[in-house]
């Protein structure tokens, strides 16, 4: 069972869920913290670290000495990672998507692949949760290539919950890709409303059964739930504004540990998920 929890926007309370619900199943579980630009799970689980893997991807090199300026790479890459001007090729590794097309296509087998770093893989272990962590090299531009080799980790007999990145963008999408079902974490503002249908949009796009848990829900106003109402999108949580949960939430510490009333939440809305996966109708 593999249950994204993602968000349109920063801030609803997304890593909280996801972690939580992880804690509070009495089964061992795998949690990865696709949030590789910014990752934070491990501040609540605290795991012990078991290992680590440096993470790669294969971009194009030249050999000058065989290059003789024809333009064919250039010409094929999609993404211009690589022009040649005067007969000199500049390669752009920002841009580069490892599609492998310029190494295929030079008549002169001038470029070769090589392994560049982008990140790592942190695993880290929690009574029964196996924790691994993407986190993402500074400077490197872009975070799918590092999700993709993230979600090796999946373990498809076991409950896998799966911390995206905000927001509805390529990261988002990438690690949204495949799931079983999905928890959009909102909250019930302006903002939190417009966010969450995006992300509808974009769960609706990737066929996936989704349900919605609202976030401090006895604050703000009733449009979110008067538009999931509408849209007859079923609400799996509500979880209201705690003092208490904010003072542990502020110390780093699970709900679930420390609030027993909050386990039981968790695990009835662990219930309401494989029900919804069961179905598997996409609201």
């Amino acid at each position: 069972m593999k249950i994204c929890v993602a968000s349109g926007k920063g801030g609803t309370g997304k890593t909280t869920v996801a972690v939580n619900l992880a804690a509070a199943v009495d089964e061992e579980v795998v949690l990865l913290d696709c949030d590789v630009e910014e990752p934070n799970a491990n501040l609540f689980l605290q795991g012990e670290f078991v290992d680590k893997e440096i993470s790669y991807v294969k971009v194009p090199k030249v050999d000058e000495s065989l290059c003789d300026g024809c333009g064919k790479c250039s010409e094929i890459c999609e993404f211009k990672a690589i022009i040649v001007i005067e007969k000199v090729c500049m390669i752009f590794y920002d841009l580069c998507h490892s599609c492998g097309a310029c190494y295929h296509i030079c008549p002169q087998r001038a470029i070769s692949e090589v392994d560049r770093r982008i990140g790592e893989i942190n695993h880290y272990k929690r009574h029964n949760v196996q924790l691994y962590e993407g986190r993402l090299d500074v400077g490197v531009a872009m975070a799918p290539p590092l999700i993709k080799q993230l979600k090796r980790h999946i373990k498809e007999d076991k409950i896998c919950i799966l911390d995206a990145p905000p927001g509805t963008s390529c990261p988002t999408i990438e690690t949204l890709k495949d799931s079983d079902v999905a928890i959009l974490v909102t909250e019930p503002t302006p903002f939190g409303l417009n966010d969450l249908i995006l992300a509808i949009e974009v769960t609706r796009q990737l066929n996936i059964p989704f349900g919605v848990v609202i976030n401090r829900s006895d604050m703000g106003d009733d449009r979110v739930h008067n538009y999931l109402k509408q849209e007859n999108i079923p609400i799996l949580m509500e979880i209201k504004h705690d003092i208490e949960v904010a003072k542990l939430y502020s110390k780093g510490k699970l709900i679930v540990d420390e609030i027993p009333e909050y386990k039981d939440m968790f695990l009835q809305l662990k219930d309401r998920v494989f029900e919804l996966s069961k179905e598997g109708i996409v609201a």
